[in-house]
């Protein structure tokens, strides 16, 4: 490939490591503060502004559960069970319901794992309508909302969709029972009908220790452009290709496989983690869903996000700025990808480096246990406090219902 005298220069300052002392290899380097209304909210603390009543249920929605295959606390999808035991430790959880501003209703609802270790979301449906019919019956709170001041997590690819195929997500649509309730979710797509307005999008679960347990000395110079480990192509879901992650991916490997520039590959060395750290963009495409586990570990790592995924909605986009800290490629600009990139002023990737350095933004992505200020759980409770008061006109007159109990696929009616 013929490079531009521009693309060589910015080649160069990158990777010289005789660069200033806030040069991109200087991940010790200074960190800049994340200006404006952002700033405020990342750092906003959530103690205080609301009261969270957790509902007691039978084992067998979670413990047990979880007992049957503990894989569920690794894998991606975690964040419900964290959530959970989070919430039972926290200042904000109060045991009189009748003080509660919001209900949460503690649901495994993605612990059902293939042998591959990835979750079967056929079952939950089933699962989380049981759990309502149980606190509906049990106690007066859903009932004088129908769920309008309960929230759910429902980390699944599609949310409370319940698919991991899109076009079937769509035609299943979010569970009617759960129409009215807060969803605090991965997925997030503007103008998608398994996005309701209101609904909080969150980052998915990375085992907080095994990421700091792979951290490399902060001077290394970052001596790899774009990096990315991952499918091209699902040949078991998409044999016929194009249709998983919307054919950006199989794009990203056909224009870039030989390309000097791109650190690509299906591989997922042992070596990842440091890999990351070694990279100056790291590629977050679309795969199935628009979000993947990509997003955390970039921001961990200060490896810039590139995001590909046309009408992402981002994790506590309120709270980060990603604009500033990443790159937005559209899917259909992928072919692209190496002129954008080497297009982008040393400047402006120095100053998305420092945000990136900032520990406030590493900590909003992250689930640690136990949990610290300003992580992922403070992040929910925030986006929570900042729906109150709830609006009078969610409270139902006696005897009034809009749900509908027997919506939906016959399949979800059965008992659980």
């Amino acid at each position: 490939m013929d490079f531009s005298i521009i693309s060589i220069f910015v080649l160069v300052a990158l990777f010289t490591p005789t660069l200033a002392v806030d040069g991109i290899h200087r991940r010790s380097a200074r960190t800049e503060r994340i200006s404006g209304s952002a700033g405020d909210v990342l750092d906003d603390n959530p103690v205080g502004r609301l009261k969270v009543y957790v509902y007691e249920l039978p084992s067998k929605y979670n413990k047990k559960i979880l007992q049957k295959d503990p894989r569920c606390l690794t894998h991606m999808f975690a964040a419900e069970i964290f959530m959970h035991q989070f919430l039972l430790g926290s200042p904000v959880r109060t045991l009189d319901p009748d003080n509660a501003d919001w209900f949460y209703t503690p649901v495994y609802s993605t612990c059902d794992l293939a042998p591959n270790g990835l979750p079967l979301p056929f079952k939950s449906p089933r699962m989380i309508r049981s759990a309502v019919q149980l606190i509906s019956s049990k106690w007066p709170y859903w009932n004088r909302t129908e769920g309008a001041d309960h929230f759910f997590l429902v980390p699944h690819d599609f949310g409370a969709c319940f698919h991991y195929q899109e076009e079937k997500a769509i035609k299943r649509g979010i569970l009617p029972l759960l129409q009215r309730s807060t969803l605090v979710q991965t997925f997030g797509q503007r103008n998608h009908v398994c996005l309701n307005e209101g609904s909080i999008t969150i980052p998915p679960y990375a085992p907080p220790e095994k990421i700091m347990s792979h951290l490399i000395p902060p001077d290394t110079p970052r001596s790899i452009f774009v990096y990315f480990r991952g499918l091209f192509y699902d040949v078991n879901n998409d044999p016929e290709g194009g249709y998983y992650a919307r054919g950006a991916r199989a794009s990203i490997w056909e224009n870039f496989k030989n390309n000097p520039l791109f650190d690509i590959s299906t591989e997922h060395p042992s070596t990842y983690y440091e890999d990351m750290q070694r990279a100056v963009f790291c590629l977050c495409p679309l795969g199935w869903a628009p979000w993947s586990p990509r997003l955390v570990e970039a921001v961990i790592f200060g490896c810039i996000p590139v995001i590909i995924a046309d009408d992402i909605v981002l994790p506590f986009a309120d709270a980060i700025p990603w604009e500033e800290i990443g790159v937005f490629v559209a899917e259909k600009d992928v072919p692209y990808l190496d002129t954008i990139l080497t297009s982008i002023p040393v400047d402006v990737v120095l100053r998305k480096q420092r945000l990136l350095a900032n520990p406030s933004m590493k900590q909003a992505m992250l689930f640690p246990q136990p949990a610290q200020s300003g992580d992922a759980f403070h992040q929910i409770l925030n986006g929570l406090a900042r729906k109150l008061p709830h609006d009078r006109r969610i409270y139902l007159k006696p005897g009034e219902k809009t749900l509908n109990w027997t919506a939906g696929p016959l399949g979800d009616l059965k008992p659980w």
